[in-house]
């Protein structure tokens, strides 16, 4: 995904390595420095307060980007329960799963609660 290159002036390095320092800090949730250290690999020396700043200034765009090409959870869901044995001891396993069959979370639990807590 690349911005409009008026979006790219006063910046030192060219717009493809901008666009994929901030394209792989928000795809694989690297550090900087890990971007830093993986472009030093390539031969490309910058700081990671480039990366830093690049992400801050670019990354909403690129964010707004990924997420809208995730795919979409249906909107019809429903939560399965399965007793399981871990060491010995009873543990009760929930899942919720979408219409397509998708695990959407996963739960573990030693107690069995009224009020089971998904985070999604």
């Amino acid at each position: 995904m690349r911005l409009p290159a008026s979006r790219y002036l006063r910046h030192r390095f060219p717009v493809e390595i901008i666009s994929h320092c901030v394209w792989l800090y928000f795809r694989f949730a690297l550090s900087f420095r890990d971007i830093e250290e993986m472009l030093a690999m390539r031969g490309v020396s910058l700081c990671y307060e480039s990366v830093r700043e690049w992400c801050l200034k670019f990354g909403q765009t690129y964010a707004n980007g990924l997420r809208h090409r995730c795919p979409q959870h249906g909107d019809r869901w429903h939560l399965d329960e399965v007793f399981i044995k871990i060491n010995g001891q009873l543990h009760y396993l929930w899942r919720a799963v979408d219409q397509d069959g998708d695990v959407l979370d996963i739960l573990v639990q030693s107690r069995r609660d009224g009020i089971v807590r998904l985070i999604m």
